[in-house]
């Protein structure tokens, strides 16, 4: 049996993916074999998603035209090294693991193994996610066509220069948390002005969606947008000259920033 992609590591962000292929037509049950520690695991895959479902790694990749490296970053060398044997240049390798380097893995997967990194974050798994693309040293333009083939069903999808992954990972891969907490305190604020808990907690998500969409949709600049809604003399200034006061702006970039630094340290200095 042959399949098109291989998914080594098939947990919440692993079988994200593989629904959201489904979903969007872009991959077959039949396509898709995923390998997880244990069988619980796999026997849940298997009857919710009919895919296949293999314990043994090498096993899955030696069928697989691309394979899909989903583990945690302390595991990443030791499960290409467990495959580096079936591992051949006709595949490919795409990684999601976080501070995992191109150059690192394709140490691991062998020479010639064409070898392409992507940060995809949690709101993927709702096809409203943010997907980076870094290309290692042998991965072609055709590697990153069919690479963003298959994450664009999940939401929108970016080429950087590897070094910006990081950065990447601070922001957009952490950042639906920090998020969360912005949607968290403006639905307490409601409460807070007498509005019930659900109510206030669809307004303050539905919100941030609304924002997120003017960003995304008209191009302009978040400040531009914050002015149009800043009424001279109105509620909006107050409650924006609160939030300065609070320091929200400079607590945001800090968290980016210290999200950012974390990323660097997850699989350790280089061997």
């Amino acid at each position: 049996m042959s399949y098109e992609v291989a998914v080594l590591g098939a947990g919440k962000m692993g079988g994200t993916l593989i629904r959201g292929w489904l979903d969007g037509g872009v991959l077959e049950p039949q396509q898709i074999v995923a390998t997880a520690a244990h069988r619980s695991r796999l026997d849940l895959l298997e009857q919710e998603l009919g895919v296949a479902v293999e314990l043994d790694n090498p096993t899955a990749v030696r069928e697989a035209s691309t394979v899909l490296l989903c583990v945690k970053p302390y595991q990443a060398a030791e499960v290409l090294s467990e495959v580096r044997d079936v591992l051949h240049a006709d595949q490919l390798v795409v990684s999601i693991v976080a501070s995992a380097t191109t150059a690192r893995l394709e140490a691991s997967a062998g020479d010639g193994v064409p070898v392409i990194r992507v940060m995809p974050n949690t709101p993927s798994l709702v096809n409203a996610g943010m997907s980076v693309l870094s290309a290692g040293r042998w991965a072609s333009e055709a590697h990153m066509d069919l690479v963003e083939t298959l994450f664009r069903p999940l939401g929108r999808v970016q080429r950087l220069d590897e070094h910006h992954m990081d950065a990447v990972t601070g922001l957009s891969a952490s950042g639906p948390a920090f998020i969360y907490v912005v949607i968290e305190s403006l639905a307490e604020g409601g409460v807070k002005a007498g509005l019930p808990r659900s109510v206030a907690t669809e307004l303050a998500a539905q919100t941030v969606l609304g924002a997120a969409q003017m960003v995304l949709e008209t191009g302009q600049h978040p400040a531009l947008l914050k002015d149009a809604v800043t009424t001279p003399a109105g509620c909006t200034v107050d409650g924006l000259l609160t939030l300065e006061e609070g320091g929200l702006r400079v607590t945001l970039i800090k968290a980016v920033m210290e999200a950012t630094r974390r990323a660097r340290e997850l699989i350790g200095p280089p061997d």
